[in-house]
């Protein structure tokens, strides 16, 4: 975290001390500089965003021990966010895409700013729900705007790498920032969290304003073929990998703390161990996988989804040794890159419409998220073993699948059309 800030920090010096600022020239050779340091404050946003989500959850008692409720009343507020953000994606999206990227981040870094300090002085648990709340409304906007942006400063043949550096954010909060939080949580309070999310927020605006090149979009948007995108049958069948195989992800992920406590029977600390590793796992997939999509990303999220079903099923046996159980968690953490590939495909299919896309794949992953958890508690409360909530990832890792095939041959079946097209009416 702290080299995060300090390289942002020498680049914003750098810049100044020379007395110049970014042109709008991000593609040129010369400007190799200026697109890390984009990218670098982009995931700034990015760790954020995940500090704020993934932080709440190890603090759920503590904000019940605050206001005297309930951990399924406190439970509320991790619910809100995930409303927030499925709310917030496509309207904020939609009525900031014909904006200047710049604009439209430092907007939504600003509701980061606001909503998560309001979060931290919020004084009860129905305060804490509505700037929850509020809190989750930026995060799809600004995950799609940060995406396009990258998208667009990336070299030819670069696209999908420049956009899984701007996901490193995320996976980072997951290894440094969530465990940090926690235990700042637990000496301190819950509150110190969020104020740390707010003050982050506050550093990025104007790590954004001094760094992000203020340009017009490189493709303008339009209404009416951003909506066009709903009608498109292959962008729904790439959604449901998202909305049922990416549910696999969440059922494990959710479980770990059971599966550890219960099954492996180890010390409480090898829960902190097991999801660093599993933090881990994501910033190596999201870097491994983001680099294979350059070449072909319907492939690698077809090979990536039969490794993940393995990996589920080998969860079951592997939680009964702690070392076994660290390492498959750690692959399981890799899946989460598909995360890159799926934004690439997307795109791809549906290039008039980057904004509806960008709020679409920001609400699948949050109903996946909900989805997940929803049936592996099914599956415990029938009288399932937590470390077996491995198979119920398997089988939605094999329910994602098959909708990644019928994404692959209906992605075949245009491609001729389209080359066909190309051949008929030459330029």
């Amino acid at each position: 975290m702290f080299t995060y800030f300090t390289v942002a920090f020498i680049y914003v010096f750098h810049i100044n001390f020379k007395g110049f600022f970014m042109t709008s020239d991000v593609t040129s050779a010369s400007s190799q500089l200026n697109r890390t340091a984009i990218l670098l404050v982009l995931a700034l946003g990015t760790f954020i965003l995940g500090l704020s989500e993934f932080s709440m959850m190890p603090m759920l008692p503590l904000i019940s021990e605050t206001f005297g409720s309930t951990p399924s009343q406190s439970g509320y507020a991790i619910s809100a966010y995930a409303i927030g953000v499925v709310v917030g994606a496509p309207i904020l999206m939609l009525t900031t895409a014909n904006m200047r990227k710049r604009k439209a981040l430092l907007i939504f870094i600003s509701l980061m700013f606001v909503s998560n300090g309001l979060s931290a002085m919020a004084t009860s648990l129905e305060q804490l729900v509505i700037f929850r709340f509020l809190s989750g409304l930026p995060h799809g906007a600004y995950f799609g705007a940060a995406i396009l942006l990258a998208s667009d400063i990336a070299p030819k043949g670069k696209r999908a790498s420049f956009m899984s550096k701007v996901f490193m954010g995320l996976t980072v909060a997951t290894i440094v920032g969530v465990p940090v939080v926690t235990l700042v949580g637990q000496n301190l309070s819950w509150r110190y969290c969020l104020a740390g999310a707010a003050v982050l927020a506050f550093i990025a605006f104007i790590f954004v304003y001094k760094v992000v090149p203020n340009i017009d979009n490189a493709k303008p948007s339009n209404l009416l073929n951003e909506f066009g995108v709903l009608k498109n049958k292959l962008v729904w069948s790439i959604l449901g990998i998202v909305i049922i195989g990416f549910g696999g992800v969440f059922c494990i992920y959710t479980y770990i703390a059971d599966t550890i406590l219960v099954v492996t029977k180890t010390a409480p600390y090898t829960i902190s161990i097991a999801m660093v590793m599993f933090g881990i796992g994501c910033t190596l997939g999201n870097y491994v996988l983001g680099k294979a999509a350059d070449k072909s990303a319907i492939k690698t999220t077809g090979l990536a989804l039969v490794c993940t079903i393995v990996f589920a099923f080998a969860y079951v046996t592997a939680s009964h040794n702690i070392w076994a159980l660290y390492a498959v968690i750690f692959f399981i953490g890799c899946s989460v890159g598909l995360a890159t590939l799926i934004q690439t495909l997307l795109m791809d299919v549906a290039p008039e419409g980057h904004a509806m896309i960008g709020a679409l794949v920001q609400c699948a992953f949050n109903t996946a998220n909900a989805i997940g958890p929803w049936v592996g508690g099914i599956a415990i409360a029938q009288g399932a073993a937590p470390n077996q909530t491995g198979y119920v990832a398997a089988a939605l890792f094999l329910g994602g699948l098959g909708m990644w095939l019928l994404s692959y041959l209906q992605l075949n079946k245009q491609q001729p059309t389209a080359q066909a097209a190309s051949y008929s009416n030459p330029q």
